[in-house]
């Protein structure tokens, strides 16, 4: 009889394992949709981005743009990088604005600059591009405006994160922003 329960008790643990594991580790959002569709939000991402930047859930009304930040949110940050093992700020911006707005902007952020309409601060929109001079070179970090202050970037030692564009550590390199206008599809 101790043979059958332990041959049961094993059976058992080999067929509920993968329910198990699966259930340890957060699942990230599913991108719904096409580029340039606005989408509802599931309710898990709803809330949880409406906690971090301070505003109601009600107020997160683009699916496709927080279900790819839920995505690539922690992604390291690598120089050149354009991919889950390490993204660079020009290549995030690339991205997110080829996945989620289907728009197709130049790869580099230097190139990134020339095609915006420049805006100031308080006229920024969802999807906007907010530009940083670091270590002294002008035009050389770039993040994507989301709302109420808030900013997703790739930065070199956090990664893919969201922080509030007037945070003091990053607010004193900020430069310029603007809304992405007179791109084609063949600029990469």
């Amino acid at each position: 009889m101790s043979i059958y329960l332990r041959r049961s008790f094993y059976l058992f643990i080999f067929f509920l394992s993968p329910f198990i594991l699966s259930s340890c580790h957060s699942r990230k959002a599913a991108m719904r949709g096409q580029p340039g569709e606005v989408v509802n939000p599931s309710p898990d991402v709803a809330s949880k981005y409406s906690e971090i930047m301070g505003v109601s859930r009600g107020d997160i009304q683009n699916g496709r743009l927080y279900a790819f930040i839920d995505q690539w949110m922690g992604t390291p940050y690598k120089f050149g990088g354009l991919d889950k093992d390490g993204v660079d700020c020009s290549g995030l911006t690339f991205l997110l604005e080829q996945q989620v707005y289907g728009i197709t902007i130049p790869r580099m952020t230097s190139k990134q600059i020339t095609v915006i309409k420049r805006k100031y601060e308080d006229e920024l929109k969802e999807g906007d591009l907010v530009f940083f001079d670091f270590d002294g070179k002008q035009f050389s970090h770039v993040g994507v405006y989301l709302q109420n202050g808030y900013v997703v970037h790739a930065s070199s030692r956090r990664g893919v994160i969201i922080v509030k564009l007037r945070d003091p550590s990053l607010y004193k390199y900020f430069s310029r922003a603007g809304s992405i206008e007179n791109v084609t599809t063949s600029m990469n």
